[in-house]
């Protein structure tokens, strides 16, 4: 049987693929030829990230697939329901990778405290004339120890992001419409570990009480972030992305960037993807990362394994 990693994947799950019997390609074939692809080549499992889609088109055109995966948490870029209407499994790795988002956000919240989003842009340029005008500049950082990080969505890669941000020593509030609590194990390089509970509260609440907010939701028909969300926030608050494009209005964020109302923002997923506004690529308060959380080698490593467990798994199930 033959597997198709359109967007890649791990040399750990190609190897664990292989030793099963299975025959893995990794090339990259573009969308629109994709159909074609997989018929010539009866392409029994088509694995995808966030390049490739995945729409009824393909599906009713691709009699040859029985599983299609996603590396990776959502899968919006698949239909979904009408895939397993059809008769496909349609599988995703929920967990592997939601410690490297998790550390990704902390990246942001770090760069965006010490000002190194603009350190970064202005150092190159003037660091060797206006050195002292640029540490002035960036002398008015603060700690995010004592600070209040508000989490909306609290599933899995947000209890990863509560637990960096207890051992960082901050405050962690957090919102979830499914969730009433959850119970965060905080561990330790030499075994020991404590556990701390976490009761969801309303967002609105979440929104005014937090120094910094971080987004963890599913994509959605509306924006979870907008004027009327924006308007609610700490003056001088934070807001990192690093979930789905389209859950927070961008132009809103650009009018509360400009204005002072947020002090910065970190994004890895953008609007309009794979094209983000000018407007947000430009301005000086944003930390930008081009929609990265899950690339780590430890995270695809672990994608990669789990994909290739599911797919060994089902297929001899649907053997039997």
């Amino acid at each position: 049987m033959k597997v198709l990693a359109n967007d890649g994947v791990s040399q750990s799950g190609i190897n664990a693929l292989e030793e099963a019997g299975f025959e893995v390609s990794t090339t990259t074939v573009a969308q629109e030829q994709l159909i074609n692809y997989i018929n010539e080549n009866n392409i029994t499992v088509l694995l995808v990230r966030s390049a490739t889609t995945v729409r009824q088109d393909l599906i009713d055109a691709c009699p040859s697939l029985k599983i299609i995966g996603r590396g990776g948490v959502g899968m919006d870029n698949i239909d979904v329901d009408y895939a397993r209407g059809k008769g496909l499994y349609v599988i995703n790795t929920p967990a592997a990778s939601s410690h490297s988002v998790a550390e990704l956000v902390f990246a942001h919240l770090f760069t965006g405290v010490r000002y190194l989003f603009d350190a970064n842009r202005n150092m190159p340029l003037d660091g060797d004339t206006q050195f002292k005008k640029l540490k002035k500049n960036y002398a008015k950082g603060v700690e995010l120890k004592g600070k209040t990080l508000g989490i909306i969505g609290f599933g899995r890669i947000g209890q990863e992001v509560a637990n960096i941000a207890l051992g960082v020593g901050m405050k962690v509030i957090a919102s979830d419409k499914f969730l009433e609590k959850a119970d965060i194990k905080v561990e330790f390089f030499n075994g020991q570990s404590i556990d701390i509970t976490i009761e969801t509260q309303p967002m609105e609440d979440v929104l005014k009480q937090s120094d910094f907010i971080t987004l963890h939701v599913p994509a959605q028909k509306d924006y979870v972030i907008g004027a009327k969300e924006i308007e609610m926030m700490k003056d001088g608050a934070a807001l990192i992305n690093a979930a789905r494009g389209g859950v927070v209005n961008e132009v809103e964020l650009i009018k509360a960037l400009d204005s002072g109302k947020l002090s910065f923002a970190g994004l890895d997923t953008f609007q309009d993807e794979p094209k983000p506004a000018v407007q947000v690529l430009m301005n000086p308060k944003v930390s930008l990362t081009p929609h990265i959380g899950a690339a780590t080698n430890e995270a695809q490593d672990r994608i990669g394994l789990e994909l290739a467990s599911q797919i060994k798994n089902l297929l001899l199930v649907d053997k039997n």
